[in-house]
């Protein structure tokens, strides 16, 4: 099991199912010897908005303010906001970071996300991406509650195909900045079950924290599938190997074959 595991959890309310979940996954990760951190967004009042505030000293281009890049250069300059390397400390010493929120609008709450421009800011680079990204050698996962039952997001439900919706934040996110990203854990609609259901849906979360990391980890595609000369395009190699499989490679890069399922939920897939 990683040793060290940071959680970074999004809810104010101490009776919500989310800090039970937050709670449980504590317990159960340190009764196996881990060292589990919480960073608790709301009660730190965490800073949402990435800004020039982020960076102390000034900017470098003021007249052309680009977030990414003077993030990048301030991080490599230790001009980061106090905030920002506090987190990105709590970041460097974990082995496994677990996302605990309640999905808004098909994604993370605003703190949430603002914590990920902001502490992860500095990871987003041209050259070192993906499977090559600044935190290759660090897991990472989604756990998360739903205000909707689990057909709701399935391939013919009204909100779509749950896969699609966890690609950006799985992928452009996470593997983007190079986690390898455990399946999520989805919490279908806590708040109208039953508080057995509500029992039982820790139960499984407690269970599964405790074989986690032997876990496959989800797949995505490799950097050195795609072509740099040429955009980044999938290497022709790598489109003849999987031309005739019945599927895509993954969500993203499905070549306009049909998506493969549940690639976003169940790992190795």
């Amino acid at each position: 099991m990683a040793k060290k595991v940071l959680i970074v959890y999004a809810h104010e309310s101490p009776a919500s199912f989310n800090a039970a979940a937050k709670d449980a996954a504590v317990a159960a990760l340190t009764a196996q010897g881990c060292t589990v951190e919480v960073s608790d967004l709301y009660a730190m009042k965490f800073k949402a908005a990435a800004t020039t505030e982020d960076i102390t000293g000034g900017v470098k281009d003021a007249e052309n303010f680009c977030y990414a890049k003077e993030i990048k250069l301030a991080s490599e300059e230790g001009r980061l906001a106090d905030d920002i390397k506090k987190e990105q400390e709590k970041l460097k010493e974990a082995d496994l970071v677990i996302f605990q929120f309640p999905m808004y609008w098909s994604s993370v709450p605003a703190i949430m996300k603002g914590w990920m421009d902001r502490v992860l800011g500095s990871a987003y680079a041209q050259e070192k991406r993906y499977s090559e990204g600044m935190f290759k050698d660090k897991k990472a996962m989604l756990s998360f509650t739903t205000d909707c039952p689990e057909s709701v997001y399935s391939d013919t439900g009204i909100s779509g195909d749950i896969n699609v919706t966890l690609w950006p934040l799985q992928n452009g996110i996470l593997n983007y900045c190079g986690f390898q990203v455990f399946a999520p854990q989805i919490f279908w609609d806590p708040a109208t079950g039953s508080p057995e259901s509500r029992s039982s849906m820790l139960e499984g979360w407690r269970t599964r924290l405790q074989n986690l990391c032997g876990e496959a980890p989800v797949y995505f595609a490799p950097l050195d599938y795609f072509d740099k000369e040429k955009g980044f395009l999938l290497k022709p190699e790598v489109k003849e190997k999987y031309a005739s499989k019945e599927c895509g490679l993954t969500v993203g890069i499905h070549m306009g074959k049909p998506l493969p399922a549940n690639s976003q939920t169940k790992a190795g897939v």
